[in-house]
């Protein structure tokens, strides 16, 4: 039995920081930079988008759209709301960090936030196609769903994903044309060896924003998922310097 990811909340201290998952990714992409924000008295909700980390891949793009997970977003923060906490920082890795973003837009009373990996501002070469089907195959073989059966599952993808891949698109441009209007602090983090985005990605988004606005951290020779690859460390190190100073406000 494969046990389904879950979304994670670590109740600590005051301060609050939502950290929002990459596209046909989970709550698992998190664990690593939740757990050490945690140790650092911060309370950490990492949440599952809806369609997400359900054994199928079907899911994602049956029961998701860009329009659920802003919903998921906006529901992340009023989670926390509830609960009492008043100060709130959220960020995301590639698809999570396109809702984080127009999260910090739509909601001043965040006290910042920001993106890993993500592609905001979207030119150059995407590889999420290839990378989803590929995921996907991977998950149906570890079901035993093989031949036939994985094909016609494998087509049914193929079919629907450039429609769904087009919605996020038009969502992240939406959001791109408005960065000016976010007054928060942000934090971006990108790998120089991003196989999944152009790994200038994260230079173009930061170069869209005043520069005393901006905290960039480039890590060289990492890959895309900047959460648990070789860059993990540096980014906590990075992102708890980031913190400090926008909570203490």
């Amino acid at each position: 039995m494969i046990r389904k990811p879950t979304p994670l909340f670590f109740e600590q201290g005051p301060h609050a920081v939502i950290l929002l998952h990459a596209y046909s990714g989970s709550s698992n992409d998190m664990r690593l930079l939740a757990r050490k924000l945690e140790s650092k008295q911060y309370t950490v909700l990492a949440p599952i988008f809806t369609g997400h980390a359900t054994g199928d891949p079907v899911d994602i793009l049956r029961d998701g759209s860009p329009q659920k997970w802003w919903q998921d977003t906006q529901a992340a923060i009023a989670f926390l709301r509830e609960r009492g906490y008043q100060k709130i920082a959220i960020f995301g890795l590639s698809l999570g960090g396109l809702f984080a973003t127009r999260a910090l837009l739509e909601d001043p009373q965040l006290v910042g936030g920001g993106t890993f990996a993500s592609p905001v501002i979207f030119r150059g070469q995407t590889h999420v196609p290839t990378t989803f089907i590929e995921m996907a195959r991977a998950t149906y073989r570890a079901q035993n769903i093989l031949g036939p059966a994985q094909e016609q599952k494998v087509a049914w993808l193929k079919d629907h994903l450039t429609a769904q891949l087009t919605a996020i698109q038009a969502f992240a441009d939406t959001t791109a044309t408005r960065l000016r209007d976010i007054q928060q602090p942000v934090f971006i983090a990108q790998g120089t060896a991003d196989q999944m985005i152009d790994p200038r990605s994260g230079q173009w988004l930061a170069d869209a924003y005043p520069a005393s606005q901006v905290d960039y951290h480039e890590y060289a020779g990492a890959g895309h998922v900047l959460t648990v690859n070789s860059a993990h460390h540096a980014l906590e190190t990075d992102l708890l310097a980031f913190l400090h100073p926008i909570f203490e406000k």
